[in-house]
């Protein structure tokens, strides 16, 4: 070798030492962003010298850094304060940061930048995690906070279903982690219904929106409530207890960070609210879940997320007696019931779900999604009703005072049902994100199978004044005294079926969205179409198949003006291809050519954002217009609906909503809404009737307070009134000839608590709330003022007139409960 070459070769040794050194001196930083809620940010910069990158959707972020060596992490975002940590990592080591960024407000005139202007935009209202726990309400959770919303109604305490802007419970989405879920087929009551899918104690945020929402959302006509659950950072527990049930859930990372989980678990009794109904009732409810969400990191361009559920309901019902007064104070009325026989319902459902994250560069995230649904249920049940209307004794000083005297309707009803339903659904489904600069892209395409089977067996015989009342059909003529009545006895009402239904859909999306400017204005708008068919088939079913396409579009601007004001306009053509119950008539008989329900949905708002009382508030308002076509009537009965299966309606629906929220206390968030609504809809050319959910007028208040003195002791009312909705009509009767409505509804649910740790106390080791990062007791009182609201009406007959009263069914009255919550 010659000699010369020596010293290249030593130098290019030691070169190649020094560089392997250098490559091997790395160490990882990973973890997740909190704001002072302990909620994920997104779109965080993460810079350590010339590095740096952002933290995805779920707040998550990973870094290599050089080892042996003091480093500066510095994490940024329009909306937080900068944060600043110092780091020295040994070679190869995998070091958790999760740091916490405080909220900042940045004045730019008078034009305030904060976190939730992105969903603004979109038209996209965010409830607080904390808010929804908080909050009284006989069905606390997500959709109790939901009801204080404008354009959300609902009549029934007992239910976490409600309808958005003259929609029914079917018009909703719902999302948890982006995985659409379900709730059961068969329930006709609220006190049946048992717990929401959603667990409170699980969530981490909530996004709701009440129309015009964008192209990758399903294929519903009101609403979108799109759920996220935590990935956690570190070890939490917390328990709830009161008179109607309660909660347990833990969550924790392991050692390595790479695995993360929640579980939570629930049990509910609605006896305390049953029990002040107007029915004497032996009640034995039995309502009890448990959820779990877990994710698994296996690198950090890929995750592994779980979401399960099983939750077991049961429902036994025993009525005894009931009183109804009803009437006017010049013509008081009284319907006085004896019931024998029971009722016996389950529900069963499970649900699991797998989905996976890959995000090969920055820009670009793939998620895969399999889901599967299996819900068992039966609703059985003999009942006896032995009745008698009649006269009250309105005389204060008789000792009869209050009953019933002079009767002017007596019979009985008999009603009977062994309905039974198994149905399993499940998907598969893939989506993507891409983002460049203000440019983003996404797209999803998904396959689902439904398979029910479906058995209803219900009848109801009335008697009247020892007669027994037969449908009013044609062609039945009584020829009684000059010829005997031969006809055989039948029910009143009979329903008898037995379907088994396959539905095979297969969905697509894509959208565009861009931020950008318009002179000095910022403007941001998003396009996009979605498109379905689906495939309805099953024993004795002629095949169906049809397809609908849904383009959608939505443009916000923000001008460059002294004031904060943001306006946006959305809109599109909105589809609902039928699920199983919209395409089973009232008599059971599916119809697999029912088309898909069709809306063209304009929606337009403002926000403006301002101080008042050197305090940050939002004036929210929106208009929107829906024009119907193809429509599917349907009548409720408490929270049951029954279509026709037919599409012989068209409909309308247009309204303001109003909503201002804001520090009306300092620390804390309130608002007040207030929503105008009309809808109506034309069956078989006959003209415009009421919608059953054609509520006018409503109005709700979401306050909370302390004592000054005393700010551990804190207030929450939570208070809705809403317009009547229409009644319904009797069994066979004409629609068009029952246009009356139910009473006004008029609720107020107060809670009082004391607070005695929270985030922004710290107690030294020893002292027994040292280990609680939350404690608090206190009581609630549910429908404070005791007003009597009614959610339906059930129909007697006058055996002298032959008049159909309208008699109220009422809801739950006052009711106080206790309530305990600690976490760790």
């Amino acid at each position: 070798m010659p000699r010369k070459l020596i010293p290249a070769l030593l130098g290019l040794f030691f070169s190649l030492i020094c560089i392997h050194a250098a490559w091997a001196q790395s160490a990882t930083i990973r973890g997740v962003v909190l704001d002072d809620d302990d909620n994920p940010i997104p779109d965080v910069n993460i810079n350590v010298e010339a590095d740096g990158t952002q933290t995805n959707e779920n707040g998550f972020y990973e870094i290599a850094v050089t080892a042996e060596r003091q480093l500066t992490v510095i994490f940024s975002h329009i909306s937080h304060k900068n944060v600043s940590v110092s780091v020295r990592l040994n070679d190869g080591e995998d070091f958790e940061l999760n740091p916490v960024m405080s909220t900042q407000v940045e004045q730019i005139g008078e034009v305030v930048v904060t976190a939730n202007r992105r969903k603004a935009v979109q038209g996209i209202t965010n409830i607080s995690p904390r808010t929804i726990r908080l909050i009284p309400g006989a069905n606390a959770g997500v959709e109790n906070l939901l009801k204080s919303l404008p354009g959300v109604s609902s009549n029934n305490e007992l239910s976490t279903q409600y309808s958005v802007r003259g929609g029914n419970y079917d018009e909703n989405l719902v999302y948890v982690n982006e995985i659409e879920v379900y709730r059961p087929f068969l329930i006709r009551s609220g006190q049946q219904e048992g717990l929401s899918f959603i667990n409170p104690d699980l969530v981490q945020n909530v996004d709701f929106s009440a129309g015009g929402f964008q192209a990758k959302y399903g294929d519903k006509l009101s609403s979108v409530l799109d759920i996220t659950y935590k990935n956690p950072v570190g070890f939490g527990a917390g328990l709830e207890a009161s008179l109607l049930g309660g909660s347990i859930y833990a969550e924790g990372v392991s050692p390595n960070g790479k695995l993360s989980g929640i579980v939570g678990a629930r049990y509910r009794d609605n006896s305390l609210l049953v029990n002040s109904q107007q029915t004497e009732t032996n009640f034995r409810p039995r309502f009890i879940d448990a959820q779990t969400y877990l994710t698994y990191r296996f690198s950090s361009k890929f995750h592994l997320n779980l979401l399960g559920n099983i939750a077991l309901n049961k429902y036994d019902h025993v009525p005894l007696t009931r009183q109804t007064n009803f009437g006017t104070i010049a013509d008081p009325q009284a319907l006085l019931i004896f019931y024998e026989g029971q009722e016996e319902d389950q529900f069963n459902t499970y649900f699991g779900a797998f989905k996976a994250n890959y995000f090969p560069t920055e820009n670009l995230n793939f998620r895969f999604i399999g889901s599967a649904f299996h819900t068992t249920e039966q609703e059985h049940f003999d009942i006896l009703a032995q009745y008698r209307l009649g006269e009250v004794n309105t005389n204060i000083g008789d000792e009869n005072f209050g009953e019933v005297e002079f009767t002017e309707g007596i019979g009985s009803q008999l009603t009977h049902a062994r309905n039974d339903l198994d149905a399993l659904i499940f998907s598969a489904a893939h989506k993507g994100t891409w983002t460049k600069d203000e440019h983003q892209i996404d797209w999803g395409v998904r396959y689902r199978r439904e398979d029910i089977r479906d058995r209803i067996v219900e009848w109801e015989v009335i008697d009247s004044a020892g007669f027994s009342i037969r449908p009013p059909f044609p062609g039945l003529g009584n020829p009684q005294p000059e010829a005997p009545f031969t006809a055989p006895l039948v029910p009143f009402q009979s329903v008898r079926a037995r379907n088994n239904v396959v539905i095979d859909r297969v969905t697509g999306y894509g959208q565009y969205s861009r931020k950008t400017l318009w002179g000095n204005s910022e403007i941001w708008y998003n396009v996009g179409v979605r498109a379905q068919n689906w495939n309805v088939s099953g024993d004795g079913l002629e095949s169906s198949s049809q397809t609908v396409f849904s383009p959608r579009a939505q443009f916000a601007i923000k001008p460059d003006w002294k004031r904060d004001m943001l306006f946006r306009i959305s809109g599109g053509l909105y589809h609902q291809p039928p699920f199983y119950r919209e395409l089973r008539d009232s008599l059971g008989t599916v119809r697999p050519n029912v088309k898909a329900q069709q809306s063209v949905h304009i929606v337009a708002g403002n926000d403006y954002s301002f101080q008042l009382w050197k305090r940050p508030f939002k004036l929210t308002s929106e208009i929107y217009y829906k024009n119907l076509t193809d429509v599917n009537p349907y009548t409720i009965e408490n929270v049951r609906i029954r279509y026709r299966a037919r599409n012989n309606a068209t409909a309308y629906a247009y309204g303001l909503d109003m909503r201002l929220n804001g520090e009306f206390v300092p620390g804390t968030e309130s608002w007040i809404s207030f929503g105008y609504l009309k809808t109506e809809e034309n069956i078989d050319n006959r003209g415009d009737i009421p919608r059953p959910t054609d509520q006018r007028l409503k109005f709700a208040m979401l306050f909370q307070d302390y004592v000054p003195r005393i700010p551990d002791l804190k207030m929450y009312l939570n208070l809705v009134y809403n317009t009547g909705v229409p009644g319904g009509s009797p069994s066979y009767a004409d629609p068009y000839q029952f246009q009356n409505r139910l009473p006004d509804y008029r609720r107020a649910d107060l809670g009082v608590s004391y607070v005695f740790a929270d985030g922004k106390k710290s107690y030294p080791k020893g002292h027994w709330l040292h280990r609680f990062k939350e404690l608090s007791a206190g009581v609630e009182i549910f429908n404070i003022f005791d007003n009597v609201n009614s959610i339906t009406n059930i129909w007697v007959r006058d055996v002298y007139t032959q008049r159909q009263f309208a008699v109220p069914n009422f809801m739950t009255r006052r009711v106080f409960n206790v309530k305990l919550a600690a976490r760790f």
